[in-house]
């Protein structure tokens, strides 16, 4: 009998890979999903702490691609290892701070490791020729290849026709007839193949859900890193910088200021790290500090907060100080305009 090969695929909650994954499963193949966890796509974060976003579906796509294929996934935590990818591409960036060619590179490597170490035979990417700038190039996808050390076990399913026969194809573990031709940035064909196999309510492709290819989010790591000297970061720095209006009156210092209640709530539980504020004379939001602040810079960072609030057109504020080691100590402003902030500070 022939032994039924097992193969691995790249999921990360697009409709590429599930596609990919569903494709190769149809010819037989035992497949299972791994999803590595950078820090960086985390697509529910945002909306999930939102109030006004409450209506919005609040899912791990990854997690929902597998359950929807009937999986097992495998979630990988990269965080530190990752660090590297990030801070020294050796392919460079993107539009933004987006590695997506050693990004990707990187992960094929790791699911090279993982199928050495679970006796696998190859792996499944969802990647389609032309549909990324960066790493979706016909000139890339050797690079993919070669530089992960994955080879010809690296099998693409939906643009396999368009490249040279892997060894899962020539070894006839895989049928390269039932496989496809897919190129180019046009979603239809993807999209046609959803609808044979029944998939609705997939996420949608436009930006995939790394916060590295948003140019917002990518000014404030930029910022981030400029303001402490270095290019290190936490899982907590991530995740802050999707949240709230950041704003850096001065360099020594950067304000988050919650936008709405969800995001008040969710800047709570870093009070015990930050230095926060809020106004008390009148609704507002929470403020958090980021940095070391003389007496003078706290006066204008609680001028900023009740800015934001419901007293911003009032004489004075109240606002209440709050230091992570509980002590507290109130103020009293008057609000700034907002012609009184410069649109520089904005980060």
């Amino acid at each position: 009998m022939n032994k039924q090969r097992k193969a691995v695929a790249l999921i990360s909650g697009g409709l590429d890979s599930m596609l990919a994954t569903k494709v190769i499963m149809e010819q037989g193949v035992h497949v299972e999903g791994i999803n590595f966890f950078t820090g960086f796509c985390v697509e529910g974060h945002t909306h999930a702490i939102k109030k006004k976003d409450k209506a919005k579906p609040k899912r791990n796509n990854s997690l929902w691609v597998a359950e929807q294929l009937g999986v097992k996934l495998h979630i990988v935590d990269v965080i530190e290892e990752y660090k590297d990818v990030l801070i020294n591409p050796k392919h460079g960036y993107g539009a933004n701070l987006n590695p997506c060619l050693d990004c990707k590179i990187f992960m094929v490597n790791k699911a090279k490791q993982w199928i050495e170490e679970n006796d696998f035979d190859f792996i499944i990417t969802g990647e389609v020729m032309g549909q990324r700038p960066m790493s979706q190039r016909k000139e890339t996808m050797p690079v993919v290849a070669k530089e992960s050390g994955a080879d010809e076990r690296l099998l693409r399913p939906l643009c396999a026709k368009n490249l040279p026969a892997t060894l899962p194809e020539r070894e006839g573990w895989v049928n390269r007839d039932e496989l496809y031709d897919f190129s180019g940035r046009s979603r239809k064909p993807q999209m046609a193949l959803a609808e044979k196999y029944g998939f609705v309510d997939y996420a949608q492709p436009a930006g995939g859900c790394c916060f590295l290819t948003d140019e917002s989010y990518s000014k404030k790591l930029v910022d981030l890193w400029q303001a402490r000297g270095n290019k290190e970061y936490e899982l907590d720095d991530v995740m802050l910088l999707k949240v709230g209006r950041h704003i850096r009156p001065q360099p020594h210092f950067k304000m988050i200021i919650a936008r709405e209640e969800g995001e008040g709530r969710f800047l709570q539980g870093y009070k015990k790290d930050f230095i926060s504020m809020n106004c008390i004379s009148h609704s507002g939001p929470l403020t958090l500090l980021d940095g070391q602040l003389s007496e003078q810079d706290l006066q204008l960072a609680a001028q900023i907060t009740a800015r934001y609030g419901q007293g911003r057109d009032a004489e004075q504020v109240e606002v209440n100080i709050h230091l992570p080691d509980g002590t507290e100590k109130q103020i009293s402003v008057k609000p700034l305009k907002a012609s009184e902030i410069p649109q520089e500070w904005f980060v």
